[in-house]
């Protein structure tokens, strides 16, 4: 059984220790906290440490905290010969201090509230030597059944295009709430309409599924919507992805 230690306390970590309690493949050897409030429940309190010192070596350390910090907190792991990963989508695995380090990323957005099915969730691991690779693989595979060898590089792009399809797609639900509150309309009767553009684009390209003014050249509705929009932000921002929309 494989023996791994969590650094930080997180929504990442909170979801990471949770499965790896839930198997039967791994053991959670140790927990290093800073705050003792944020570590899940489940968690014996003897696993949890609040000094990096008080670490005891694993087969795998994964940190699990903010970008800014996982360099720091790197930096501070001082046994020896010890495998450490981060779980960042941008930070490259270069800014662990280690010699065998890696790189172990969720495709997936966190929040403590909510349980997500870690099995469909896309793992994009790397690592700087073979046997921690397949090391790094076999873990990822008792979590998921999509994992991905991805490079820094590609990790960074991959993380780009997940702010569009996912941050910015929800700040567009942002936007669509406060224009049907505005107009006082229930939003809840935009989310089929959600529902169905998510699921278009499993059977579609993005580029095929695009349907709307922008896309047929309906330049009389565009008018009047941005007529109906008072916010300038908002117009602009019609504005600049009607243009994107018409260009492709």
């Amino acid at each position: 059984m494989l023996t791994l230690t969590i650094l930080g306390s997180g929504k990442v970590a909170h979801h990471l220790i949770a499965n790896i309690l839930d198997s039967d493949q791994l053991q959670l050897q140790q927990i290093y906290a800073r705050n003792t409030n944020s570590v899940p429940d489940m968690v014996p309190e003897s696993s949890v440490v609040h000094s990096i010192d008080q670490l005891q070596p694993a087969d795998i350390f994964i940190i699990a905290v903010s970008d800014i910090a996982i360099e720091e907190v790197s930096k501070h792991i001082h046994l020896a010969d010890q495998f450490v990963v981060h779980t960042s989508g941008t930070i490259p695995m270069s800014a662990i201090s280690q010699e065998r380090k890696g790189v172990m990323y969720m495709l997936q957005s966190f929040t403590k509230e909510k349980d997500v099915d870690f099995s469909a969730i896309p793992f994009c691991i790397e690592a700087n030597h073979a046997k921690d690779f397949q090391m790094l693989e076999q873990i990822a595979v008792c979590f998921s059944e999509r994992v991905y060898k991805i490079s820094s590089k590609q990790r960074k792009a991959i993380h780009l295009a997940a702010v569009f399809v996912n941050n910015f797609a929800n700040h567009m639900f942002t936007l669509g709430e406060e224009v049907c509150k505005e107009h006082q309309v229930p939003f809840e009767i935009l989310k089929p309409l959600i529902a169905e553009t998510a699921n278009k684009i499993m059977e579609l390209s993005p580029v095929e599924a695009q349907t709307g003014p922008a896309s047929r050249g309906d330049q009389n509705t565009i008018k009047q919507h941005l007529e109906l929009l008072t916010d300038p932000t908002k117009k602009e921002i019609y504005q600049l992805i009607t243009k994107s929309i018409q260009n492709r």
